[in-house]
């Protein structure tokens, strides 16, 4: 099996993310119709203490067997690759059965620490899923290792696919219960995607696996470990990864108990609680997928500004940090402006109820996160993954004191969580910004900003005038539902249309660009539209 292309292996990642945000999107309408914003509420509050639990059993190891097998079998070191995928497996095997049944144990204990007591059943029910998402991401880990990206996102959309068919009609076998069941029952959707998911990839490294038929291969000269050896790298790889992405998530469990509590404290019902911290479930769901691309960007630049790096590559460090910030901005800035200004048509197409005044005002939230996960890479790319995490901590202190006074306040409420998650991304950015100028002599230039955000407020207005023009027209012909799907989706690809054509003649985009995406992406582009992109 050959080793892909980092433009392939971008390519397969990017797709995957997009697909899997869009099947997110898709299905909750339908949760919400069943078991309602409170059920929603309790349901978000569930998955947030599991995802904190996932990130700890399975962010740190499979990220170290990627590293430790890419850098043995660069050497042709095959057996060591498969011993050291071996420990780590069984590693991952022992603690993500440890972490179920603590979290079992423990259910009743966080359910009542973030004031969700009726998510108790459902953070129970979503345990054993950490023991077979640690098996699956075992070997993830490995197949990227091998720079193989296929099987990852192969097992990720069959995973989504199946969670989001089974959460919802596992929600409607047990709303016949209790609203408390149903949000339960909704989680077995998760178990049986990561079942299918780990399968999948058990299937898949039996019948395409050569290095564990290579592993017996001798070559001379290879440096040797003994199993301690390996171990010892394992752990020493994902110990610091996981306290940097735990850190993150941990933080965010803290907002839920943080959010609700002050809600009660500006006057709110535990029922209404509940239901407006899922208008904050919806909002940034939706954001998660265009933060897809910038999570696909950031992963695969990361080893270019490591390998400069090492090599003291001042100039080539510049030329690959100015081209993440420019790639950030070209997919942020269009991406925010059009959440904010479509963001009432997009709730009514996804039946999502209240709440869109959330995307209205925090879509720009969207730029800082990208901006924050760019630094973040390429400071960690060159070596500094503790500052960053320490950093990461002082925004979430940042986030949690403005929610606790904003939130409060009655007038503001629920906003105030979004300014709070504003607060939280400028803290890390501003010190960021100057780590980077200090110690890595780059950042980024203005014009690289101005451009794309000229082209994203031009595009608004496009979009602005397109859909409210045309819904004068077709609201009084047909259903008001459909009018709404089809004006939007005209109104998405005018918009993007004329974004990139306003960008390439303000040479905000270059033929580099186009270059470094993928064939098979490119090739969607029409020609009319790449004859634009000038040399810059």
């Amino acid at each position: 099996m050959k080793q892909q292309s980092f433009a392939r292996g971008f390519a397969v990642l990017s797709a995957a993310g997009i697909l899997i945000k869009i099947l997110s999107l898709l299905y909750i309408p339908f949760l919400i119709a069943i078991i309602g914003d409170e059920g929603y509420g309790i349901y978000g509050a569930a998955y947030q203490v599991y995802v904190l639990v996932y990130v700890l059993t399975n962010s740190g190891i499979p990220v170290a067997i990627s590293k430790l097998i890419s850098e043995l079998i660069a050497v042709e070191n095959y057996k060591d690759a498969v011993r050291s995928f071996k420990i780590a497996r069984f590693m991952l095997l022992i603690l993500g059965l440890v972490m179920s049944v603590l979290t079992i144990i423990l259910a009743k204990t966080l359910s009542n620490t973030i004031n969700f007591t009726k998510a108790q059943t459902a953070i129970m029910w979503l345990a054993p899923s950490l023991l077979i998402t640690s098996v699956a991401s075992a070997y993830r880990g490995y197949f990227q290792g091998r720079g193989n990206m296929v099987p990852t996102a192969v097992s990720q959309i069959i995973e989504q696919i199946i969670n989001a068919v089974f959460t919802i009609v596992f929600a409607a076998i047990f709303m016949k219960s209790s609203l408390e069941m149903a949000c339960a029952g909704g989680t077995l959707g998760t178990l049986l995607g990561a079942l299918c998911a780990a399968l999948f990839l058990l299937i898949y490294h039996k019948r395409n696996d050569r290095y564990s038929i290579l592993q017996n291969t001798t070559v001379s000269k290879i440096k040797r470990y003994r199993y301690g050896e390996l171990a010892k790298k394992v752990v020493n790889y994902s110990v610091p990864i996981t306290m940097c992405v735990g850190m993150q998530y941990a933080g965010n469990l803290i907002d839920v108990w943080n959010t609700k509590s002050r809600l009660f404290a500006a006057g709110f019902t535990d029922v209404k609680a509940s239901a407006v911290y899922g208008f904050l479930l919806k909002y940034q769901q939706l954001l998660n997928a265009p933060i897809a691309l910038t999570v696909a960007l950031a992963t695969a630049l990361l080893p270019a500004i490591s390998a400069a790096v090492a090599r003291n590559d001042n100039t080539q460090i510049g030329e690959r940090v100015n081209f993440a910030f420019r790639s950030c901005f070209i997919i942020a800035l269009p991406s925010a402006v059009g959440f904010s200004v479509l963001s009432a048509p997009i709730f009514r197409l996804l039946h999502y109820g209240s709440g869109a005044y959330l995307m209205e005002y925090g879509s720009f939230i969207l730029i800082l996160l990208a901006v924050a996960q760019i630094q973040t890479s390429i400071l960690q790319g060159s070596g500094k993954l503790y500052t960053t995490t320490f950093l990461m901590i002082l925004g979430i202190f940042g986030k949690i004191i403005t929610n606790y006074f904003l939130i409060a306040i009655p007038k503001i409420n629920i906003m105030g969580a979004i300014i709070g998650s504003m607060v939280g991304f400028l803290i890390p950015i501003t010190f960021n910004t100057i780590i980077m100028k200090k110690t890595l002599k780059v950042g980024f230039e203005l014009g690289i900003l101005i451009k794309p955000l000229i082209s994203s407020l031009i595009m608004g207005v496009v979009v602005f005038i397109l859909y409210n023009g045309l819904s004068l027209v077709l609201f009084f012909v047909i259903s008001s539902y459909i009018a709404n799907a089809l004006i939007l989706l005209f109104s998405i690809f005018a918009g993007g249309f004329s974004y990139f054509i306003i960008l390439a003649l303000i040479k905000g985009l270059s033929k580099s660009d186009l270059d470094m995406m993928p064939d098979k992406i490119r090739r969607l582009i029409p020609q009319k539209l790449q004859s634009l992109v000038k040399e810059v």
